[in-house]
């Protein structure tokens, strides 16, 4: 039965030895003082994790455990890793931002003992003074279970020496195992708990699943908490600041690079710990690449500037684009396309309400795009728009920039992205007077139980509006 799950744990001065429920539990060794790591004052409080663990559970078929790694450490070159980023479904029910740990949650309580009654376990790093000193205070396991509530918490060593008895389980979910994972010789890393975890279960491959886990947490995260819009608010706050930055201060002769360096300047100076993915500033024929993230073009007085941007804050990430003119003043022709895509946008959000199929404000958009093309001569058939408007209009947003989701019908709670756009490149079947015009425009709507709120509104998004604000005087003039 899941509930006779027993432990046995190797004694070291570092963990316990649990060989047998009726067998006494001795503690670790005293963990250093503990350390609250936030110098922020927004963050997630842990009655938010409780609650998304708790909300799972729910969800869980009987006699089940979930089991969710921690992102691993990605190396860049050599001896130089990436910034960490923590796996989001593993964040949204730990609330912990640190490598090579891993989170069980059983669907019921599991008694193992000694009054030692649990219905979840973290393991994670131990406190190290040592490596403390390179990479920074670390959570430890009194600090998850006092700062983000964490019934169980144990150290990655001793989930080598867990016993546990998954096989008792007709349910093992996961939602994958990380991939670019590198041995090393740290005994806590990522790469042992996974191989203890494929230990374990290797006489039960066939009750792992790798699938329903995904759903689950998919259907959790499309539904945003109150907390959660604070923190989205925040980060579209500062994506729209950036913006209008941007507005005021780009010029012909100026690079794609120095757009970039803008934005992400206003970035971190209102406290964003990241782009929430890389900053796309593509001008002329740049507009026309939809991820175009290299941003090493000068920018002429003749060319359009497509910039999809957003900051991310405290794990939640804006996405909003707008497209500028770079010498301040859209051509007849830009303006033409640029109010096509925008018209299309207004209708877009308008169906973006609860009980409307997901895939609604697309429909929209893309109807009047197609309709106005061929007025246009662009195209001569509706189906021909895929030509030039070639992607989705809507996505969730959240914890990822494209976040989890069910793609079912919208309900209040869901932040979408409406995003229409026109991308006619140099070469394509149509007067070439059209070449090299890309536009996109992208805000980020709130579903309520009435009508939409567009979260990033302040970003100015009408030709006279944007051509008003970038007459401004910009601190970055020089």
């Amino acid at each position: 039965m899941a509930t006779k799950l027993l432990f046995l744990i190797t004694f070291t001065s570092a963990f316990f030895h649990l060989v047998a429920q009726d067998n006494p539990i001795i503690l670790p060794a005293e963990e250093p003082k503990l350390v609250n790591l936030d110098y922020d004052t927004d963050l997630l409080p842990k009655e938010f994790f409780e609650k998304n663990r708790n909300e799972l559970r729910q969800l869980m078929p009987n006699n089940s455990v979930a089991v969710l790694f921690a992102n691993p450490i990605r190396n860049r070159s050599n001896d130089v890793d990436y910034e960490y980023h923590q796996d989001p479904n593993f964040f949204y029910l730990s609330g912990l931002r640190e490598p090579h740990a891993v989170i069980l949650i059983f669907k019921e309580v599991q008694n193992f003992g000694n009054g030692v009654k649990t219905d979840e376990l973290l393991f994670l790093q131990k406190r190290d003074s040592k490596n403390e000193l390179w990479t920074g205070k670390r959570q430890g396991t009194e600090g998850a279970k006092e700062f983000l509530g964490i019934k169980s918490a144990f150290t990655g060593e001793e989930f080598a020496g867990f016993e546990t008895e998954l096989n008792s389980f007709e349910h093992i979910l996961i939602t994958s195992l990380p991939d670019d994972v590198r041995n090393s010789d740290n005994k806590d890393d990522l790469f042992n708990l996974i191989n203890s975890f494929q230990l374990k279960t290797e006489k039960s491959t066939d009750k792992i699943d790798d699938s329903s886990l995904n759903k689950m947490m998919a259907q959790l995260r499309q539904i945003k908490s109150d907390e959660e819009i604070v923190l989205l608010k925040k980060a579209i706050e500062m994506t729209c600041d950036a913006q209008i930055e941007l507005m005021k201060a780009l010029k012909p002769g100026m690079t794609e690079y120095q757009s970039e360096a803008i934005v992400e300047y206003v970035f971190k100076k209102n406290g964003a710990e990241y782009p929430g993915f890389p900053s796309i500033l593509g001008g002329g024929e740049n507009t026309c690449i939809l991820h175009y993230t290299s941003n090493r073009k000068p920018l002429n007085g003749k060319d359009l500037l497509v910039s999809d941007i957003g900051a991310e804050y405290h794990g939640y990430t804006a996405d909003v684009t707008r497209t500028l003119p770079t010498d301040g003043v859209f051509s007849e022709e830009e303006k033409i396309i640029y109010n096509i895509v925008y018209e299309a946008q207004k209708a877009g959000i308008a169906k973006c309400k609860p009980g409307n199929k997901f895939w609604d404000p697309h429909n929209a958009a893309t109807e009047i795009i197609s309709t106005k093309l061929m007025e246009l001569g662009i195209i001569d058939k509706k189906y021909k728009v895929r030509d030039y408007f070639m992607h989705g209009t809507s996505h969730y947003l959240g914890l990822d920039v494209h976040d989890a989701g069910l793609y079912s019908p919208l309900e209040k709670g869901n932040v979408i992205t409406v995003e229409p756009g026109i991308y006619i490149a140099e070469g394509s079947d149509c007067d070439p007077k059209w070449w090299n015009i890309g536009v996109r425009i992208e805000d980020d709507i709130l579903i309520t139980g009435d009508e939409p709120i567009n979260l990033s509104e302040k970003a100015p998004r009408t030709i006279e509006e944007i051509e008003t604000l970038m007459k401004e005087e910009s601190k970055f003039e020089d």
